[in-house]
């Protein structure tokens, strides 16, 4: 067969099926062009889910008769002044938006440069120019892309209905309305569905505008803010927290020097971020801008441009887990309200809650007796009744988690504070406080440890026995010493100091289970990491357990100052709390 070259608009549909695939994707360049251009303010309206119609308005530079023509021409760009791609600085470079929307759908395109008498129309058709003709037009460029797809049918089959297609579309708007706080954003579509985002100053508090705006009161009131920087590398924006999580990642919006990306090291870097937080098989939440030089970063390296390549992956990918544990780490035992919380455990998209704010720093804390006294205090005595106005310490009145009021079904903890009350998960908020303390002691002094006069046999599995002395140098650095006795069967010498006391043989049967289904794919601090979970659930206050009124306030003391404790080890919330406001709503008082 000869071979033969292809016509131009074939090549320019081929081209188009790498960069235009369906509308969003038509919306996104048309979009970036808009900002590359200075625009202020972007109106965009579709029809049909975006395949009926795409306008994008903007008052941004415009062109002139001869930079219209040139701008629907392949491999034509003003955004490569100096002709450098190791440092671009500009959204929409690659030369082939225009050309590509073109070659499948009839484009018609209305620019005035600024300062100019008149504006300009060229229409194009079947990949088919007209000629350029003056018309009446204000400030800027307006594009609409009209039948996309009608020339390739094939194209259509593959698009999913319109409403996904629009909603597709909204989401590129957003997350690049999430990028510029200063352009003021508006959407209409045939049918639901419209928004006039204003623009916001710049700063801190104009991404806090937007993304009230974009994401809704929930995330912004759910999230602390991001500061962290580098080895020439910043994180900003915003981290939710952990009880705040969502059943996938699409409430996951990153950006690196201004582009929105969906990249894999970004991605990979969130989870990390959250380990030890989030329950299996959900997501957390977050607006992350990464920003870096130019010449460190490739944003080219995919036809979409939806990936990044970075020179020095380990240094963003450290940046972005430290701001999110140092961020996280600075809230404590933050946690989400009651109707958070139950819309989190949910496959809702959007749920209501509102984060307590945090206590006054002139607020007076109870002393941390927990720790301390945690044995004399855990006692098999007969229950006190529940306390009396005289034995609840002002301190504990002015608590961010309350005064203890009450033990139910010998399990949860009811709190009185100033104003609502929060319930307490007693079993889960004490294997967070063990979990980060026997961290914190392996970073730094080691675990401290208790050695028996008598060792403690346990019988387990010959396999699981063996898996589990395998490990034996994991485990010995984590204060657990073990050594084989006989087929089966393993000898306890030592344990952390903080669980000696605890289900020992428990503990060391859940650590074979879990060396048999290890496969070597988790680095080795996430190995140990899991282990002190482990170590930290069989030690910890279990459900059924009475406490007196003094163990209770020490339970909670210890949650105010402990790291991540509004969730416990496997991502469960630990406590929730009803605001005053709330309980008067359900009975019908407001």
């Amino acid at each position: 067969m000869a071979i033969r070259r292809l016509d131009p608009l074939t090549i320019d549909r081929i081209a188009a099926g790498e960069v235009i695939e369906r509308p969003a994707a038509a919306a996104k360049e048309l979009l970036e062009n808009a900002l590359d251009a200075g625009a202020t303010r972007i109106d965009v309206a579709i029809e049909l889910g975006g395949r009926g119609l795409i306008r994008v308005s903007d008052d941004g530079s415009g062109m002139d008769k001869d930079d219209l023509l040139l701008a629907v021409e392949r491999h034509a760009t003003s955004k490569l002044k100096d002709g450098d791609l190791e440092a671009i600085r500009t959204l929409g470079f690659r030369g082939e938006a225009l050309p590509s929307i073109a070659s499948v759908s009839r484009l018609e395109i209305r620019s005035r440069l600024n300062g100019a008498e008149r504006a300009w129309r060229l229409i194009i058709e079947d990949g088919v120019k007209g000629d350029v003709e003056p018309v009446a037009h204000t400030r800027g460029t307006l594009v609409e892309a009209r039948d996309l797809f009608a020339s390739t049918p094939a194209r259509l089959k593959f698009l999913k209905t319109d409403r996904a297609e629009q909603q597709a579309v909204v989401d590129v708007v957003r997350r690049l309305a999430l990028a510029n706080p200063a352009t003021r954003f508006s959407f209409a579509a045939d049918g639901a569905g419209q928004f006039d985002w204003l623009a916001a100053a710049d700063g801190v508090e104009a991404l806090s505008a937007r993304a009230r705006q974009a994401l809704g009161d929930e995330f912004l009131e759910n999230a602390v803010a991001l500061d962290e920087r580098r080895e020439g590398v910043s994180v900003s924006g915003f981290a939710a927290l952990p009880t705040f999580n969502k059943p996938n990642a699409n409430w996951q919006f990153a950006f690196v020097n201004g582009r929105a990306v969906r990249d894999k090291l970004i991605a990979g870097a969130l989870r990390a971020g959250y380990l030890d937080t989030i329950p299996r098989g959900r997501h957390p939440a977050a607006l992350l801008f990464v920003a870096c030089d130019a010449a460190d970063v490739d944003v080219n390296v995919h036809p979409a441009k939806a990936e990044v390549r970075f020179r020095d992956s380990s240094a963003v990918r450290g940046a972005i887990i430290g701001a999110i544990q140092r961020a996280l780490g600075r809230v404590k035992h933050r946690a989400a309200m009651l109707d958070g919380l139950a819309s989190a455990f949910r496959p809702a998209e959007t749920p209501t809650a509102v984060f307590r704010p945090q206590a006054s720093p002139s607020a007076p804390l109870a002393r941390n007796e927990f720790s301390e006294e945690a044995r004399p205090l855990l006692s098999d005595a007969p229950p006190a009744g529940p306390p009396s106005e005289a034995q609840i310490a002002p301190q504990d009145r002015g608590a961010p988690l309350g005064a203890a009021r009450a033990q139910l079904h010998e399990t949860y903890i009811v709190a009185e504070t100033t104003d609502g009350l929060v319930i307490v998960d007693q079993h889960a908020a004490h294997e967070r406080i063990v979990y980060e303390k026997l961290k914190r002691q392996r970073a730094e002094t080691g675990i401290e440890r208790q050695g028996f006069l008598t060792p403690l046999v346990v019988d387990l599995a010959p396999d699981g026995a063996a898996a589990l002395l395998a490990r034996a140098e994991e485990l010995e650095a984590l204060g657990l010493a073990l050594e084989g006795f006989g087929k089966g069967a393993v000898l306890v010498r030592e344990a952390p100091a903080l669980v000696a006391a605890g289900d020992l043989q428990g503990l060391v049967r859940d650590l074979a289970e879990d060396a048999l289904a290890d496969d070597g794919s988790e680095t080795l601090e996430r190995r140990l990491d899991h282990r002190l979970a482990t170590i930290a659930c069989h030690h910890s206050v279990r459900a059924g357990r009475i406490l007196k009124p003094a163990e209770m306030n020490a339970l909670l003391r210890e949650m105010e100052t402990t790291p991540n404790a509004g969730q416990c080890n496997h991502g469960r919330p630990t406590y929730v709390e009803l605001k005053l406001a709330d309980i008067e709503r359900l009975f019908g008082r407001r």
